[in-house]
């Protein structure tokens, strides 16, 4: 996690839509860009570095 906890709170509320990637509040069903169903939460955890 980063320095700050509670943005880090905050961003793992967001959903991502699997279609366009875009961010989605916490309570939407579907994504508001292109309307695709199937929305993932954010990861929580920063991809490792190669």
């Amino acid at each position: 996690m980063g320095k700050f906890p509670i943005a880090d709170l905050e961003l793992s509320k967001i959903k991502i839509c699997k279609k366009c990637k875009a961010r989605n509040s916490a309570k939407s069903t579907m994504c508001r860009k292109c309307g695709y169903k199937f929305l993932r939460l954010k990861n929580k955890e920063p991809k490792a570095k190669k």
